[in-house]
């Protein structure tokens, strides 16, 4: 795997990031030591004495009412001190999306329910002694169901006449949004630009139409939920959870309870891994229940069969894309209709729709655009946030449609995408009419090296060279490729923070809301407020996700943390820098406008200087006392996109339909690269990822809705045994809006993989894959179907 800085692209009237001190570089981790010594804390590392062991009763049925449970039996069972059904807990209705308030997801979850939507759902729960004690208190609980009929397909979850799965009349929307419950329908999502049918008409418009589909899979982090939940000696509950989202689980929490926020605090150590599935409030409500009931601090994690079936997944969709251009390839008009499978309970519905959208949309300049996403419940797995939010699906559909048309067009794909692509200083109509549960917010692109991108991408997998091969025998290679882009935070919507204060020693702590999923942005903070200060990342203290100590952050989703989160740290950097210079210039008795600061001290531009730690003393101790510190906010006005051009190069054997990835190209517009090396980690994390779902990841179920392969025995992931040859090539831009130039990094490089490589088999063996995954017998068939076999 190697990693390239690609300078010929940087905009010569921005800043040089050679010029900056400590950003763009590649600086130790905050945490790399813990993490490589095996001190880091995670949830399940925290001990406190009396700890309980949480356990849930799972559903075996996927549509079932609870008539009757019984559990007497189970609280006679030494060692259990709670057990809890739905008669135990208040009946509130919420959300479990971690999402900012008011959610634009609908209110139609309970702790605890008389009614079960999917083989899993949770029944009961109990607190014991030992995880024996829990699964024998487990095995006591008696419960008649009355079984319900399932909806296990979506395209039959609207038919008049299907299961109702949300018949109770709590459910709700707390945003003026389509929501029928009573046919299923989750959330709805409709935006129009023009005419797309008059351009479809047009007997001159080459059309290309078709249908993709894509599959449920898990995010499989390697830290399952687990979540830590203990009243303190001032009857305060305490949660120690690993979760993207510690306010609002917070907010959650309390919420689901009814108890006040101030009673809650809520603490995210390390965590082993996110990528969306713990942007969702899961086990915290019901470890804090079971915690509040046996007055003993209880401990929940799930099992990896939990974690598949219980946790949340990536939303199935069922795409049919038309899209038509003119014949000199002038893009046209483009017609998306989505249809998606929420699961049974609608976590992040109809935002996941939105963005299969909003997203891949504005990418080309079409004149006429249509958009419309039904989001249906079903008896299956939830879905929820996941890495690419919604845009991986969408651009599987776009970019193999592209592909096509160039087909058709007789252009070359790079070529096409070159001259049609959204360029810095234009705009889309989709900005504005596409929003998260309203409508969006217009902006113009402030940065875009998208053309760069596909100059050095196609040059590193030997583009125009392997394009002109055509290949016989059993293995045929080809190569294929796809544009992207995503977003960085939710503008207008979602808000971070941070807090500096000043030490004697000229160190500074760095209070944060934002969390560090494995992603190393605690890292990147922290140099993002030692450029701003004039100091090495070594004189920050980070200190991250305490809802006690730190201030608000949203939390680490929709790729904002550096976007948004950083440009919180650079203005409260930038207040504290300004105070020191007040210090400083009473010190060195000059004007404050002639002070800079710079490796660790102010400096005078009559060539004197004053250590920080002088000022910080100074400050503390001497004259006019103060803590020098601020703190700073930020809501973004726009989401500036990053850009990427992926190429793929795969060989097929023709004899079993077996796709193997040789080499994967991934060329990358984030702006300003903080760390390189983590966005190079960044990268080639989501590019696996994605070249896992595109190839093995897949749930498969029974007729009754029950996961069939629900451990890792069964469910293939890619890990570091099928590591393959990856190029990174990080091409530089400068955002104004961001940080020091940045844009996020962290999600559009999951989206890729699905179109490139589909295209890619297109090119070595002539067959078309719009089904996910591309299997070996999936890529069989197609190949027989062809050759009529």
């Amino acid at each position: 795997m190697t990693t390239r800085y690609d300078d010929t692209a940087r905009d010569r009237s921005a800043p040089d990031p050679v010029a900056f001190d400590v950003v763009g570089r590649n600086v130790e981790k905050v945490d790399g030591i813990a993490l490589a010594t095996g001190r880091a804390m995670y949830a399940g590392d925290f001990e406190i004495r009396g700890t309980l062991v949480g356990k849930i009763l799972p559903s075996p049925y996927a549509h079932a009412r609870i008539r009757r449970i019984d559990v007497t039996e189970a609280r006679t069972v030494p060692g259990v001190h709670a057990v809890l059904t739905w008669k135990d807990l208040p009946r509130v209705p919420h959300t479990t999306a971690g999402q900012g308030y008011p959610e634009p997801s609908p209110y139609d979850t309970f702790v605890l329910d008389n009614k079960v939507r999917f083989v899993g759902d949770r029944v009961a729960a109990v607190a014991a002694e030992t995880a024996e004690a829990a699964d024998e208190a487990l095995h006591r609980i008696r419960v008649d169901y009355e079984v319900l009929e399932p909806v296990l397909d979506a395209r039959k979850a609207l038919a008049a006449g299907a299961p109702v799965i949300h018949d109770e009349p709590e459910a709700h929307v707390v945003i003026p949004v389509r929501y029928e419950p009573e046919r299923n329908l989750a959330a709805h999502v409709h935006a129009a630009v023009g005419d797309p049918a008059t351009a479809f008409a047009d007997p001159d418009a080459i059309v290309v139409e078709h249908e993709f589909e894509t599959q449920y899979a898990q995010h499989c982090p390697i830290e399952p939920h687990v979540v830590l939940a203990y009243p303190d000696d001032q009857a305060r509950l305490v949660i120690v959870t690993s979760t993207q989202v510690p306010f609002h689980v917070r907010r959650l929490v309390a919420q689901a309870l009814e108890l006040p926020v101030r009673r809650i605090r809520v603490i995210k150590p390390r965590i082993g891994g996110g990528f969306g599935a713990k942007q969702e409030v899961l086990l915290e409500q019901l470890c804090a229940a079971l915690a509040l009931a046996a007055n003993r601090p209880v401990r929940m994690t799930y099992t990896r069969k939990e974690e598949f079936v219980a946790a949340r997944t990536r939303h199935p969709q069922v795409i049919r894309i038309k899209a038509a251009v003119d014949p000199d390839g002038t893009p046209r008009a483009i017609d998306f209709t989505v249809l998606m499978n929420t699961g049974a309970y609608g976590s992040h519905a109809l935002t996941v729709a939105s963005n299969t959208g909003s997203k891949n949309l504005p990418l080309y300049t079409w004149k006429d655009v249509r958009f419309d996403a039904s989001v249906v419940y079903t008896n299956l797995p939830v879905g929820g946030a996941y890495r690419g939010y919604g845009v991986t699906q969408g651009a599987f559909a776009l970019e193999c449609t592209i592909d096509e048309l160039c087909e058709k067009l007789g252009s070359d794909p790079v070529e096409w995408r070159r001259n049609h692509h959204i360029r810095a200083g234009e705009s889309s109509p989709i900005f504005e009419k596409l929003g998260e549960g309203k409508p969006g917010v217009p902006f113009t692109i402030g940065s875009c090296e998208l053309d760069r991108c596909l100059e050095v991408g196609a040059r590193a997998i030997g583009w125009k060279e392997k394009r002109a091969r055509r290949e016989t025998g059993p293995f045929r290679r080809g190569v294929g490729m796809a544009a992207l882009m995503q977003g960085s935070s939710i503008p207008h919507i979602d808000m971070g923070a941070a807090t500096i204060k000043m030490n004697e020693d000229g160190s500074f702590n760095l209070l944060v809301g934002a969390t560090d999923i494995g992603t190393g942005s605690d890292t990147v903070l922290a140099q993002v407020a030692a450029e701003t200060l004039g100091v090495s990342s070594e004189q920050i203290i980070v200190l991250s996700s305490d809802t006690d100590v730190t201030p608000f952050d949203v939390g680490a989703y929709a790729s904002s943390t550096t976007y948004l989160s950083g440009e919180a740290v650079r203005r409260a950097a930038a207040q504290v820098a300004d105070r020191i210079r007040d210090f400083a210039a009473r010190m060195l008795d000059r004007p404050k406008d002639t002070l800079s600061l710079r490796g660790g001290r102010v400096h005078s531009d009559d060539g004197r200087s004053v250590s920080l730690a002088d000022v910080g003393t100074e400050s503390l101790y001497v004259s006019e006392q103060e803590q020098i510190c601020a703190t700073a906010s930020c809501v973004t006005e726009k989401s500036p996109p990053p850009f990427a051009a992926h190429f793929a190069e795969v060989e097929v054997d023709m004899e079993t339909g077996f796709v193997k990835v040789l080499k994967y190209v991934a060329a990358v517009d984030c702006g300003t690269a903080l760390h390189p090396k983590l966005a190079e980690g960044q990268v080639e994390g989501a590019v696996l990822n994605g070249i896992s779902y595109a190839l093995t990841e897949e749930y498969l179920f029974n007729d009754k809705g029950r996961m069939l392969n629900d451990s890792f025995r069964h469910y293939k992931i890619y890990s570091t045994r099928d590591r393959l040859d990856i190029q990174t090539i990080l091409v530089p831009s400068y955002e104004p809006t961001g940080p020091y130039g940045a844009k996020s990094v962290s999600e559009i490089n999951i989206n890729g993989p699905l179109p490139a490589i589909s295209n890619a088999i297109y090119h070595a063996v002539g067959v078309r894959m719009r089904r996910a995954p591309f299997t070996p017998e999936r890529v069989l068939a197609a190949i027989r179907e062809k050759d009529g076999v």
